[in-house]
């Protein structure tokens, strides 16, 4: 395909380190709305033009907080459990269209946000490694693979997958 939308990788996304009862409303609402809100409406306006031209791919990033409950991250775990939640409808609703929508979840990655994130909460990045089955974080460009991999002809036979990219933390 040439000349139109082919492919949507939504990686935006900020988050917070808070319990339920210590996060303030705007906070929640900020979170919510970046995560999910914002990959929601990214493919409500990319569906219909990879509809009209057969077909796309759609990858939606989001992450092991949504699939497990993590410390200190009430709302961030909300908000890419509903990303996780969107990818699957929008594949049913859409896989007639052609078009492919799938999810990468990675867990602990080593990037400025997540240092940010851990010096905020007190963390340490050696806690983090620690916490990691495979001994370390994983990398910007490892959940960039992932995400290429998704949006390429390789994964073609996979819709409303999540790919999950955590170094063995899951699988505990």
């Amino acid at each position: 395909m040439t000349g139109g939308l082919d492919v949507l990788a939504n990686v935006a996304g900020i988050g917070s380190t808070t319990t339920a009862p210590d996060t303030p409303l705007a906070v929640w609402e900020d979170v919510l709305a970046v995560n999910a809100t914002g990959t929601f409406l990214c493919c409500k306006h990319a569906i219909p033009d990879m509809a009209a031209r057969g077909g796309g791919a759609i990858v939606n990033t989001g992450s092991v907080a949504g699939m497990v409950g993590l410390r200190n991250r009430a709302a961030y775990c909300a908000s890419k459990g509903a990303v996780i939640a969107l990818t699957r409808a929008l594949a049913v609703d859409h896989v007639a269209d052609g078009i492919r929508v799938n999810v990468v979840c990675p867990g602990t990655i080593d990037s400025p946000w997540v240092r940010r994130l851990v010096e905020d909460a007190g963390e340490s990045l050696d806690a983090l490694r620690a916490r990691q089955p495979i001994g370390r974080l994983g990398t910007p460009e490892e959940v960039a693979a992932a995400i290429l991999y998704l949006a390429s002809d390789a994964a073609a036979f996979m819709t409303g997958s999540g790919l999950v990219l955590d170094g063995g933390l899951t699988a505990q």
